[in-house]
């Protein structure tokens, strides 16, 4: 039996229809599933990253980001619609290129899914922590990140990031409706915490804060600053066609 064998594209499609994974979610709970994905640690937490890198001009970055971004999308409409089952890039491998690959690509997956969930979760640690430090809360410090995670503090342990991984698992395994729900809950929450920020920072902005725009020269730099951002949204919302 080669490694290489392939999967017949006619009969996945035959057994989408017959075994398939039932379709539940509508066109509004996917486009707000990519919401909930897209406004959350990469734009609270790593605008404030790119910025070291690339200064005034990380709004130049996030459209560096953004292109490349409709260009990974673009991908996996083109594996969506050349193979209409589920599974995405896997399933496009397994029918192209054979069992091995589609086995590397599925181990690819988890520990892409497991960079993911670790960095996400991490971020949500930070700021339930700063949130319980302003009434007076305060974790032991060894309990608040990964060992050597923070120089000069002895680390053991990110207690507040476990608990969500562990929430987060049981609202998933509850069901997709009830999973979406949430979802759902939580990007209003979210957009309407972004458009308040607006409202209320767009009197205080400063232009003289935006010189130099390019504190640091070259298109590289520009890059990179676009690089975190995309790197976590990458992780995050990659994988929604599949």
């Amino acid at each position: 039996m080669s490694l290489f064998r392939t999967k017949d594209i006619d009969a996945m499609l035959v057994d989408s229809h017959v075994g398939g994974l039932k379709k539940v979610l509508g066109p509004v709970d996917l486009v707000l599933m990519g919401i909930g994905a897209i406004i959350g640690t990469g734009i609270f937490v790593l605008t404030g990253t790119g910025a070291l890198t690339a200064g005034p001009a990380l709004t130049v970055s996030f459209v560096i980001a953004a292109m490349a971004c409709g260009f990974a999308a673009l991908c996996y409409a083109e594996f969506a619609s050349a193979i209409p089952v589920s599974g995405s890039i896997y399933t496009y491998s397994y029918a192209t290129l054979g069992e091995i690959i589609a086995w590397m690509i599925g181990w690819d997956l988890l520990l892409e899914y497991g960079l993911a969930t670790s960095a996400v979760s991490v971020g949500w640690s930070g700021y339930f922590q700063s949130l319980a430090a302003g009434f007076g809360l305060h974790l032991p410090a060894a309990l608040t990140a990964a060992p050597g995670a923070v120089p000069g503090v002895h680390t053991l342990f990110n207690l507040p990031a476990f608990l969500i991984m562990l929430i987060t698992t049981w609202v998933v395994s509850c069901g997709v409706r009830e999973s979406v729900r949430l979802n759902n809950l939580m990007v209003a929450i979210k957009i309407s915490v972004v458009v308040l920020f607006i409202a209320v920072g767009v009197w205080h902005v400063k232009p003289a804060n935006w010189q130099p725009f390019a504190p640091f020269r070259g298109i590289r730099h520009l890059q990179c600053g676009g690089a975190g951002v995309l790197r976590l949204y990458r992780l995050r919302c990659g994988d929604l066609s599949r």
